[in-house]
């Protein structure tokens, strides 16, 4: 007997630890903008772009992978999402536009980072992580 609310509560406790550390779809929303302002600063400085403003829409992950990043847990978040680009004369979208993203939990457990590896096209797992605040 109780061995049995032994596992009980350890399951109840994964549960609950579970549902915690997995970033919503919100937070994985709000990296992706990170993700593409950043790319749109770019283009705008390098081509002299008027960008207006963007819309991501039709969010779809189709992999959350749990890794360690740092000591830290982390996800390899995959999936696609609708861009919509409002430039001065015209609005461009494109469709099922795919994201490879890594989102990683903070010691307190209250904030989420966008994790970005320098490239380094010499190594299979990157050393340098560029780290932006998401929530």
């Amino acid at each position: 007997m109780l061995r049995l609310i032994f596992i009980g509560i350890l399951l109840l406790l994964n549960a609950c630890t579970s549902l915690v550390l997995l970033p919503s779809d919100q937070i994985v929303e709000k990296a992706i903008f990170i993700q593409v302002e950043q790319t749109q600063q770019e283009l705008q400085e390098k081509l002299d772009l008027d960008f207006k403003k963007f819309a991501i829409q039709h969010l779809s992950i189709t992999k959350k992978q749990p890794v360690t990043i740092g000591k830290l847990p982390s996800y390899h978040i995959q999936g696609n999402y609708d861009l919509t680009v409002q430039l001065p004369e015209k609005k461009l979208s494109q469709t099922q536009k795919p994201f490879d993203i890594y989102l990683q939990i903070q010691q307190e457990g209250k904030s989420w980072r966008l994790l970005i590896p320098e490239n380094n096209n010499n190594q299979a797992k990157p050393s340098v992580w560029h780290s932006y605040l998401v929530l």
